[in-house]
């Protein structure tokens, strides 16, 4: 039997109310009887927390969680660890886009005016290191990486210590052009950090390792940032982290004009002092110098002699000119350092020895040739010299393609007619040559008459300061 209480809810003037509602308590007897239950059960809980706060072994009731070891949370994190594919193979067909399919898992740091880049230990890792269990040279999606902290490195891993420099390009760091585009936001990085050389190289392509970097690539790279051994985890079974890693996968990257052109300003000031050429002789020269630097082989002239011979006569009508007449494969990396700074005018087929052209001074000026074909079919690699001339600081004063020549074999095979066409020798044409050199002539003539000053020429005195820190 229960006692019943009726509560009745006040009327609303325009609302009718609910019909009144019935709350029912339990007897006397049942309510004491609860009362008792609940107040032992508290008690009950107070002992046994009592208890475990006067324990030595820490006792704590199982239903509250159970108190980790500094040991066993080290070993969780260990075993938390998670190796990703290097190659992410969801964005084979866009990977230059977005974040890359390199290391995928991670955003990009920006800053203005550098190319984009990760940093390892940093906030946007968490403060974990960088680890690489990395060994495939052929496919991307064999090598793995992962992020760990320090005190928690994955099973069987090695530590190595200092700076490291990771390099993932999707060309390579072997061709010239292709390798100083890699390696030109290292040394960005390099001259903010205060110019302190890393302590080695990681080299991917495509995300599958990389053991050595093209001989005029790794020359740059040890004359502009310091000598660095090239990792190649040799003997390494387990996995690798690095106390300190950066690493750039965008080449130039979202680098502005003006740091491309300070990083090529040290690259330039620094391989001159390394190949100790002296700049204020060949300042103080009077005439200009032309070069005619000549390829062997593909894209080099039909008839080298007749088009030496046309540039020679125009330097002679100008007056205060000289030609000088090299090829490409027979110059050590100093000789090409000491020829590109003598030149004033350089006469070129397209090609990777072109690179050069970040040796001279700023405002010369620069003449490239092209066989056939390749307007239509080269996209956008053909303009990569007249892009590092501006760079550079150089004037590019224009190119010249072949109009004769046999049609491609296979019209309907693009790539196959691209490749003809890039193999091909590039023939010669006398009287538009000799009225372009007698312009560009005409024209670094009035470039140096309008050096009002000896020493005043900003263009030149940029390359001097080759010291750390220093305003380029």
């Amino acid at each position: 039997m229960s006692t019943s209480i009726t509560i009745s809810l006040e009327k609303s003037s325009k609302i009718h109310a609910p019909a009144p509602k019935t709350v029912s308590f339990p007897n006397n007897s049942s309510l004491k009887h609860s009362l008792f239950l609940v107040t032992l059960f508290i008690f009950l809980l107070l002992f046994i927390q009592f208890k475990a706060l006067q324990s030595p072994l820490h006792f704590s009731w199982p239903l509250l969680g159970s108190q980790l070891s500094d040991q066993d949370i080290t070993s969780m994190l260990r075993d938390s660890v998670t190796f990703l594919p290097l190659k992410d193979l969801r964005f084979s067909k866009e990977p230059e886009s977005g974040h890359t399919w390199f290391m995928s898992s991670i955003n990009d740091t920006f800053e203005p005016n550098e190319s984009e880049y990760l940093y390892f230990p940093s906030n946007s890792s968490k403060g974990r290191l960088l680890c690489f269990s990395a060994h495939d040279p052929h496919d991307g999606a064999k090598n793995s990486y992962a992020f760990a902290w320090r005190e928690a490195l994955p099973h069987g891993a090695i530590l190595l210590p200092g700076l490291t420099y990771v390099s993932d390009t999707y060309y390579d760091h072997g061709n010239l052009w292709h390798g100083l585009n890699a390696i030109a936001p290292f040394i960005a990085w390099n001259i903010r950090k205060g110019c302190v050389a890393p302590a080695r190289w990681v080299l991917f392509h495509w995300g599958e390792l990389r053991t050595e970097m093209g001989k005029w690539v790794n020359t740059i790279a040890e004359v502009a940032i310091g000598k660095a051994e090239i990792e190649t985890f040799k003997g390494i079974e387990g996995p690798t982290c690095f106390e300190e890693a950066v690493v750039f996968r965008h080449n130039h990257g979202a680098m502005s004009k003006a740091r491309v052109g300070e990083v090529y300003d040290r690259i330039r000031c620094k391989a001159r002092e390394f190949c100790k050429v002296g700049m204020d002789k060949i300042r103080d020269k009077k005439d200009v110098q032309m070069t005619l630097f000549l390829r062997t082989g593909a894209r080099s002239f039909k008839n080298e002699s007749v088009v030496v011979s046309v540039f020679e006569e125009e330097c002679r009508k100008a007056g205060n000119c000289r030609v000088k007449v090299e090829k490409t494969d027979n110059l050590s990396f100093c000789d090409q350092v000491r020829l590109m700074s003598e030149t004033d005018i350089l006469v070129t087929p397209h090609g990777a020895q072109m690179t050069n052209i970040l040796f001279m001074e700023r405002n010369s000026s620069v003449m490239e040739f092209y066989p056939k074909g390749w307007e239509d079919l080269a996209g956008v690699g053909q303009y990569v010299y007249k892009w590092l001339s501006d760079w550079a600081g150089m004037r590019h004063q224009g190119v010249w393609r072949d109009p004769e020549g046999p049609p491609c074999p296979d019209p309907s095979d693009k790539l196959q007619c691209f490749f003809d066409f890039k193999d091909r020798q590039i023939g010669h044409d006398t009287v538009y040559f000799s009225k372009w050199a007698s312009k560009v002539l005409q024209d670094m003539k009035e470039h140096r008459q309008a050096i009002p000053v000896k020493g005043n020429d900003l263009s030149a005195t940029r390359t001097n300061f080759c010291q750390c820190g220093t305003s380029v």
